[in-house]
């Protein structure tokens, strides 16, 4: 029986190919997006999203808007990395996929009460939508299977020395989500720096010869392009889709359980996840941490959503 699961994303690059990868697999039952101030200002990421769902036909699934600004600080986007519109590169429709009304925290909340068996919340963005959503709809919780966060990692950073992006920009709502007690999974840069967009993988998709492969194509050229200018990287890692992934079959990934906090004071390491892997802390485990993807399964599964979606 397909997981119902909601996707909470900042598209972005990578949110786009998640969403396609959540939207295409058997396993997953997508019951709604939403969206949040992250990669580009809501307004641009909720645009991104009702376009990507116009592109790839996904018109069943609703759309709604969430946080435009993190709890307690002001927004820095990833315009370096993902450009201005927050998903540069090829041209997109125009959304024919409405909006829904309600807040992002509201279409949460209206899921889980709604759905017969616990909802999986994958959030691939800054956590300030969940971190919301748990603190105004206190039953909110007991309805979630897990929270499964593409964010932090048990090395350094991409956004600053010791922080990843999502949690950085808002660290006070990772916080609360990582406090919070329902049963979660970190996918960390350690993890998704193991899923790069090769050559080889551009090659197999460029070979479906569909539009959108074509799109798709065009977002790994333009993402390899700000990641080798600003990181070195041979190829973009696409970090969203493995949060999606382990969702959707948690064989791919190898997890282990410790204890993990966020650093929301330091000086020089705000937005820091504090992984203990060798138990130095003497607390008990908080999270499931990935720790090694099978990369090869991993890309069959988005290159077989993007074919599936294309046709």
């Amino acid at each position: 029986m397909a997981v119902p699961c909601i996707l909470d994303c900042d598209p972005g690059h990578d949110d786009a190919v998640a969403m396609l990868l959540a939207a295409a697999s058997p396993a997953l039952d997508l019951r709604a997006i939403t969206t949040v101030a992250g990669n580009g200002t809501l307004d641009k990421v909720t645009l991104n999203a009702r376009r990507v769902c116009t592109l790839a036909g996904i018109r069943d699934v609703p759309i709604a808007a969430g946080a435009d600004r993190p709890l307690q600080r002001a927004l820095e986007t990833a315009a370096h990395v993902h450009g201005e519109s927050a998903l540069d590169g090829p041209a997109l429709p125009d959304p024919d996929v409405p909006l829904d009304p309600r807040p992002a925290d509201e279409l949460i909340a209206s899921v889980v009460a709604e759905s017969d068996e616990p909802v999986t919340l994958i959030a691939v963005g800054p956590l300030t939508n969940v971190a919301t959503a748990l603190e105004r709809h206190p039953n909110l919780a007991a309805g979630l299977r897990e929270i499964v966060v593409m964010g932090g990692s048990t090395e350094r950073g991409n956004h600053a020395p010791y922080a990843e992006f999502n949690i950085y920009v808002d660290p006070e709502a990772a916080d609360r989500v990582f406090t919070s007690g329902v049963p979660l999974t970190m996918v960390g840069l350690n993890l998704t720096h193991q899923a790069i967009a090769t050559p080889a993988v551009v090659d197999r998709l460029r070979a479906l010869d569909t539009e959108l492969a074509r799109v798709v194509t065009g977002w790994m050229t333009f993402f390899a392009s700000t990641y080798l200018a600003r990181f070195g990287f041979a190829g973009p890692p696409v970090h969203d889709p493995c949060a999606v992934a382990l969702a959707i079959d948690p064989t791919l990934v190898r997890c282990v359980e410790t204890f993990v906090a966020i650093e929301t004071e330091g000086r020089w390491t705000r937005g820091a996840t504090v992984v203990d892997l060798h138990d130095r802390l003497g607390r008990p485990p908080n999270a499931r941490v990935a720790m090694a993807l099978d990369a090869e399964r991993f890309w069959d599964l988005v290159i077989g959503a993007v074919d599936a979606l294309g046709r």
